[in-house]
């Protein structure tokens, strides 16, 4: 299949600006069909969910909508899926609910590979209730987290590992059914961080062996909001904190008051939009799911190995994304100059590319970049060989110029 990136681009207004885009990783633009679905949402009457008024029955398939495209786009039960607010919020109440059933001497696995948002609430709530924290590495001269680095930290007492699908930092993408595998072997229940994976590649929350797994729609070209997919059996044995005259039932017991209705109803249009990019592809939301990301993958593979060639050619940058399996994430050092005069002299010049750790403050570290982090090169499905080329031609006259060191 081919993969029309002008068809494609056409769709997306903020690329109207002119700008070159390589920040996706910290959040995708937003297609015509998303905005039109918030704006439509909420231009129609809406209530609390409900079966009486038009209001209530909106919202209802507003939320029920919602529910069967998270659904069909993680591979997983529409009843085993949570909205809220963002993961990381996700990731806090989930971390609370299930301390309450840990106890001294407990232990919780957390990955020096991962976003915050995937380590602090862990260490946090581990904390609260006494229980020890282990940290799994990575080898930071390939970028690799192996299920080998997570089994040397596992014991009898580990009741739950978290660790990333994709490093939202370096790209890599570890084995997580293998993963999976020696964390349930102990005992263990798994959360899978997938906010950049899923950006990227199909999931398939059975095939992965996740437990549990978030990820953000405004990563995948929809609105701010968060996602979390487990096993509705699984959820049914979790008591989060809630007030009393909210619902008991799952998935409704985890969702604090009422849902943004106008996000869900972009969240369910962006997965329609994904769904749409397999040209000629048919069968049910999820087949065309999983065909759309063939292509996306191909084809932001194909603009990486571009990236990476013409960097090579570039010399005075190293790249820190060598994992064998990873996201076309690159970041990026540059022998003598900083990266922070590197992002602001590309943004001059109409390329967006930003520098930092992006909260991967643990996997910053631990590759020797300190809190500074590096250049943050990411693709999506909207760029295109010519945003390449740009980028190129831009960092090349960067590390000519006299600002490079400023």
């Amino acid at each position: 299949m081919t993969f029309d990136v002008d068809a494609v681009r056409a769709q997306f207004p903020a690329l109207k600006s002119g700008s070159a885009r390589f920040d996706a990783p910290g959040g995708t633009q937003t297609p015509q069909p998303v905005i039109d679905a918030i704006a439509e949402t909420m231009a129609g009457p809406l209530a609390n969910r409900g079966v009486t008024t038009e209001g209530e029955r909106n919202a209802e398939a507003v939320v029920s909508g919602a529910r069967r495209a998270l659904a069909d786009l993680l591979g997983a039960d529409p009843r085993g899926i949570v909205f809220g607010r963002s993961s990381t919020q996700l990731a806090y109440d989930l971390s609370r609910t299930l301390a309450k059933s840990w106890v001294p001497g407990d232990e919780v696995v957390v990955s020096r590979l991962d976003h915050d948002s995937n380590i602090r609430p862990w260490i946090q709530a581990a904390d609260a209730v006494g229980a020890t924290v282990r940290w799994a590495d990575f080898d930071p001269a390939t970028g690799e987290l192996t299920p080998g680095h997570v089994a040397e930290v596992l014991s009898a007492r580990t009741r739950l590992v978290a660790v990333t699908a994709a490093s939202n930092l370096i790209g890599t993408r570890p084995d997580i059914p293998a993963v999976a595998d020696v964390v349930h072997r102990a005992g263990a229940l798994l959360h899978v961080d997938a906010v950049h994976y899923a950006s990227h590649a199909a999931v398939d929350l059975p095939g992965l062996g996740a437990d549990f797994l978030v990820c953000s729609p405004y990563k995948f070209l929809g609105p701010h909001l968060g996602v979390l997919a487990s096993r509705p059996e699984l959820l049914e044995t979790l008591r989060p904190d809630k007030l009393l005259p909210s619902t008991d039932a799952v998935p409704e017991r985890f969702e604090l008051g009422t849902l943004p209705y106008e996000l869900l109803a972009g969240a369910c249009a962006a997965v329609d939009f994904l769904a749409g990019l397999a040209p000629g592809a048919d069968g049910t939301r999820r087949e065309r799911l999983l065909a759309a990301f063939e292509v996306i993958e191909a084809h932001e593979d194909a603009l990486r190995a571009r990236i990476e060639e013409g960097l090579a050619a570039l010399g005075a940058v190293t790249s820190h994304s060598r994992a064998a399996h990873r996201t076309p994430t690159l970041l990026l050092t540059l022998a003598g100059r900083s990266v922070t005069a590197a992002s602001r002299y590309l943004a001059e010049h109409g390329i967006d590319a930003p520098a930092g750790s992006f909260y991967a403050l643990e996997a910053s570290r631990r590759l020797g970049l300190g809190d500074e982090g590096g250049l943050r090169i990411g693709l999506a499905p909207y760029n295109s060989a010519e945003d390449v080329d740009r980028l190129l031609e831009t960092l090349s006259g960067f590390l000519d110029s006299s600002s490079a060191t400023g």
